[in-house]
């Protein structure tokens, strides 16, 4: 049977999603426990906090906004693993934590890094706010992503999309949590692939993507032929990536530099520089006479256009060079002619500088887009070349493998090493876990006392001469000398071996020399110097005329410097970790290779990982970060702890009854077992700031609400100005909105939509074509009106029983107007198309202000309201007869209740006078009314889109009177005396629509059925027709406060003891308290 995640709706449940909880610790189980979810298509596992993604090789369903909101704010331990839930962890403790915050994504070539940090910066930027200043470096953020890619990915015969360069991606945020800035640090761009690949491989995507993009005049003007016309496209006879529209990517490209702001004429020169390597790719050498010349002079000519350079100039200082000779004391330049392999050399030498210095300006215009003056937080993204290791490996790939086994090393000081010495330092109980630490790897490469590999090659190239033949033969010789007994180094014929941590690498030490001196001959910096085009000079800012007496720096340098300051900037931040897993090596989905994802898993350490994490502390904190962080919990600690911060802490803990098992004290931190012990410290945070978020929230919005009812009002009796005569007791009522209590009438509510809002709903009495009076439930809502009425069931399973019918709803567009007398009486029509409708309500001038807001908003016009004491309005057809009107005509009679009286089709309606036409409310706050007697329902439904507002205690009692909602008929034209209940008669039939003096409706709070509920509070409540004995179950104690969240949720305090009705694998109980039955989450309680 299959199993489902205990919160996310339908996420089945596919082995353990913490790797932390498997019963056997075993790289064999935790292999099978990764096969298992990458089947079913879960490519995200945790250790822990340490995220492990195997690579699915197709586009996974689990990207989209949904799960954006899913993640947003949400603990790990509520949904399913994912790269969002990291990064929303990342981005929340950056924020609450004041550190910055970075994310290491390691794994070989092919596992998935580079589209993990795209999720990962997609994910920031749709979550963060800002306005278009952020959403534009939002936007440069986003596009650096295809623009990189095109310039510095290529495909391997491991991956389609490898990343041929490192990128640390700083993305800074201002104080409110809004990207606002950003750097990126680039690392040793893979330039030999400009010039010469591996078969089955291409070189960088944007010469494909230019050929197959560009339009036809820009091939014309670049040049342009088919791949297979350029020597450096040709060699690995690969054209073309599967699932890959290198068309398509080139516009991207572009649009990638425009949003980065790269003036169009950069554009073009770039795209020339482009162009123009492919051409100088093509110059040819044969040997002359021991001397290299240009085979066909025809093809110099459009690469030196391209240039902006001269084509005479260009056979000169590819074919020969200036060297400075000294002798006796004097220097003087002298020109070499070069063989055909030192022509060729130089060739490739300038294709190489003038793609990588192309690809450092893209690199300097994003950090130019989106630099600030002054960082504030910052999340880094690593997203670095990884481990690889291929047929024939060279300098490139013992550079890649190095940074790799330093980020490795990271890995291991931080979650392995770190944190069992921090253990024995703050006097934790600890049982060391053996491991493997690489460091003594990253000293055989980069150590300079014994000398690592990396300075014995420095001190060689220090040696060399022009060309340098023999160096690579030296280098073998002296790293024999130096490092052949070393237990991690082993050297063969033509190259050597490093044993590192994912695996045995053999170098072809062949070029080796050449590629770590990285030297740029002056005389090409010259020739690129004379250009015609500035950017193209801008590219080679060098200053010729300083003499050089510093050893140059080279590759291997460049790159150890780079690595090691990449280290102390991801040591400042706090890390996060993505182990990523390459499945297969057929790029595949549902593809699994037992003994790759194995190794994998070996030289990662994930054992190890899983192990100190068992055996350790799943959070640890600084005694005054987590008194800052949780002080919230307790009145004692907020806003400030007066004692010892750690007597402080121990106060937090045990107000949340944390078991003494679950944490230790060390000297300056404090350790928590397990992720839950964390999550319900977190949780109860979180319903703080929640309660407290309630009350300021309440406050501002009776606020508003006040004012909103009080213009409403104005508006309202601005309808009926110099119109109609007003009531006294209704001028300056409060509008509430809906006197039914919607909310818990779901009998009513099913005639509406699912989340339609609710305007006004009031009880009324309709009048027919023989001027009965029958009740109905009025709602106004945006869509239409609604008259509700009640019939009794005539047949089946029901019969009998009284049910709601809908008897009417008007749509807005069929209402034509709406008729009232100029009187100060509750009758109005409402005039529809097919028939009209006569109605009394003691609210009818809320309700008219509402319907007008609305009509105009529907219909985009106005309603017509007429007064008259005469009105006529149209009754239903019944029958043959037919349908015909009525009249309903006004007169001054005595007093405030309307006296009715029907003679054959008019009704006559006699009133007393009311208050003048011009009356307007008094801006003065009256007594609040809160809508009683008629259908009266408790203070809680007044909720539906209207204030809950408190009556004034009786002491304040106002002269202003207020009409009044009744329950059925009217009632006497006199109050009764106040010295005690007495009967009063049934009015008869001629004055059951008067209205008397209603002072006495003025009741305190809550009115009499409230006083009465307070005095019978404790007492238990009548008993039901049909009485339930009490329930014979088990009951559990409230251990913390709960506040219900849902309306299927039930809510306690600390110490409540109540009915258990049914306790749940999913962790949410029902239970029953004071006679309510709801849901509960389980750990919030004990058994009793």
């Amino acid at each position: 049977m299959a199993k489902y995640h205990w919160q996310s709706q339908n996420v089945k449940q596919s082995g353990v999603d913490d790797m932390v909880l498997l019963s056997k610790i075993s790289e064999d189980a935790i292999v099978e426990n990764l096969k298992r979810r990458y089947m079913d298509d879960y490519i995200f596992t945790y250790i822990g906090p340490v995220l492990i993604s195997v690579n699915p090789f197709k586009q996974m369903p689990y990207f989209t906004d949904r799960e954006i909101e899913l993640y947003q704010g949400a603990a790990q331990y509520e949904n399913p693993p994912h790269i969002y839930a990291l990064t929303d962890n990342m981005y929340r403790n950056m924020m609450i934590d004041v550190e910055n915050q970075c994310v290491i994504i390691s794994g070989e070539s092919g596992a998935g890094k580079t589209v993990a940090a795209k999720y990962i910066m997609g994910y920031i930027s749709k979550v963060s706010g800002g306005g278009s200043k952020v959403q534009h470096v939002k936007d440069i953020i986003l596009q650096s992503n295809p623009l990189l890619e095109a310039f510095g990915n290529a495909k391997t015969v491991r991956n389609n999309n490898s990343s041929r360069f490192g990128k640390y991606f700083e993305i800074q945020f201002s104080r409110g949590g809004e990207p606002d800035g950003g750097k990126i640090s680039n690392f040793l761009l893979e330039k030999s692939r400009v010039v010469t690949q591996n078969e089955s491989e291409r070189n960088f995507h944007i010469y494909y993507q230019m050929i197959e993009g560009a339009s036809t005049q820009q091939k014309e003007s670049l040049g342009i032929m088919t791949p297979d016309y350029y020597y450096y496209l040709n060699q690995s006879g690969t054209y073309k990536v599967d699932g890959t529209n290198d068309s398509k990517d080139f516009q991207e490209t572009m649009e990638a530099m425009q949003v980065i702001g790269i003036p169009g004429d950069h554009q073009l020169q770039v795209l020339q520089i482009i162009a123009g390597i492919l051409h100088l790719g093509n110059i040819c050498f044969i040997e002359a006479g021991n001397y290299g010349q240009v085979e066909s002079v025809d093809l110099l000519a459009f690469p030196a256009y391209l240039l902006g350079i001269d084509a005479g100039r260009l056979q000169e200082k590819l074919t020969s060079r200036k060297m400075d000779s000294k002798w006796g004391g004097k220097s003087e330049s002298i020109d070499v002619t070069l063989n055909q392999e030192q022509a060729t050399y130089t060739r490739d030498a300038l294709a190489k500088a003038l793609y990588t210095r192309v690809f450092d300006y893209l690199v300097e215009a994003i950090n130019k887009a989106i630099r600030k003056p002054h960082e504030e937080f910052s999340i880094g993204v690593l997203d670095i070349y990884g481990f690889e290791i291929f047929q024939k490996n060279g300098f490139e790939q013992f550079c890649i493998n190095f940074v790799n086994e330093k980020l490795q090393q990271i890995f291991i000081e931080l979650t392995l090493k770190a944190e069992q010495e921090e253990y024995v330092q703050e006097g934790i109980k600890w049982t060391p876990i053996e491991y493997f630490n690489n460091k003594i790897v990253c000293d055989l490469i980069e150590n300079k006392s014994p000398p690592g590999i990396m300075c014995i090659l420095d001190d060689v190239c220090a040696t060399m001469y022009a060309k340098g033949e023999g160096a690579d033969g030296t280098l073998l010789q002296k790293m024999q000398a130096a490092v052949g007994t070393h237990e991690h180094f082993n050297n063969f014929s033509s190259g050597f071996v490093v044993h590192h941590y994912a695996g045995k690498v053999s170098y072809e030490v062949n070029g080796f020399c050449e590629r770590n001196r990285d030297v740029l001959f002056t005389d090409l910096i010259e020739l690129m110097q004379s250009s015609e085009f500035d950017f193209i000079r801008s590219l080679f800012p060098e200053n010729l005329n300083t003499d050089k007496k510093s050893r140059p720096t080279t590759a291997g340098l460049k790159i150890k410097k780079q690595a090691n300051d990449l280290v102390k900037t991801l040591m400042k931040c706090t890390p996060h970790y993505i182990r990523c897993i390459k499945p297969n090596e057929t790029k595949r989905p549902r593809d699994w290779e037992e003994s790759r994802a194995k190794h994998q898993v070996e030289y990662l350490g994930l054992r190890e990982n899983i192990r100190v994490r068992r055996a350790g502390f799943a959070y640890r904190r600084l005694f005054n970060k987590f008194l800052m962080r949780y002080a919230i919990l307790t009145a004692e600690t907020w806003p400030s702890w007066r004692g010892p911060e750690q007597q402080g802490v121990l106060h937090l803990l045990q107000s949340v009854n944390m078991d003494h098992d679950q944490y230790q004290m060390g000297r300056t931190k404090v350790f928590v077992k397990n992720p839950e012990s964390l999550f319900l410290l977190e949780e109860m945070r979180e319903r703080k700031f929640d309660t407290f978020a309630r009350i300021i929230q309440k406050a501002w919005r009776k606020f508003i609400a006040r004012k909103k009812y009080e213009q409403m009002r104005e508006e309202a009796s601005d309808i009926l100005y110099n119109s109609k005569e007003r009531r006294k007791n209704s001028i300056n009522r409060n509008f509430v909105g809906d006197y039914l209590g919607l909310e818990q009438k779901p009998e009513l509510r099913q005639f509406l939509s699912k989340r339609e809002r609710v305007d006004f709903a009031d009880s009324v009495n309709k009048f027919d074509r023989r001027f009965k009076s029958i009740r109905r439930d009025l709602i106004l809502t945006p869509k239409a009106i609604y008259l509700i009425g009640r019939e009794k069931v005539k047949k089946g399973p029901e019969k009998g029983q009284i049910k709601e019918v809908l008897k009417r709803k008007l749509e807005f567009d069929s209402i034509h107007a709406v008729s009232l007398s100029t009187r100060q009486d509750d009758f109005f029509i409402l005039h529809e198309a097919a028939y009209d409708s006569l109605l009394e309500s003691n609210f009818k001038t809320e309700f008219l202000s509402l319907l007008s807001k609305r009509y105009e908003e529907v219909t985009k016009r106005k309603l017509t309201i007429s007064f008259s004491d005469r009105l006529e309005f149209k009754v239903k057809k019944e029958g043959w007869g037919g349908g015909s009107s009525r009249v309903v005509a006004f007169q001054r009679g005595d007093g405030d209740l309307a006296q009715v009286k029907p003679a054959g089709k008019t009704l006559t309606v006699a009133i007393g006078d009311g208050l003048p036409k011009s009356s307007k409310p008094t801006r003065k706050s009256a007594p609040e009314y809160r809508g009683g007697g008629r259908n009266h329902v408790p203070n809680r439904a007044h909720q539906n889109g209207a204030a809950k507002f408190s009556r004034a205690p009786p002491s304040q009692q106002s002269d202003i009177t207020y009409s009044s909602p009744h329950k059925q008929g009217r009632p006497p034209s006199t109050a009764p005396p106040k010295l005690g209940p007495q009967k009063t008669l049934r009015t008869p039939a001629s004055n059951q629509y008067n209205q008397g003096n209603r002072d006495f409706l003025n009741v305190p709070d809550q009115g009499m059925s409230g006083q009465q509920r307070k005095r019978s509070i404790s007492r238990k409540p009548p008993p039901a027709p049909k009485p339930q004995p009490p329930p014979q179950g088990p009951r559990c104690r409230a251990l913390y406060q709960y506040v219900g969240q849902d309306t299927d949720e039930i809510s306690f305090e600390v110490d409540d003891v109540f009915d258990l009705v049914k306790e749940d694998p999913s962790g949410w109980w029902t239970g029953r308290i004071q006679g309510r039955e709801g849901l509960f989450p389980g750990n919030y309680v004990e058994k009793i």
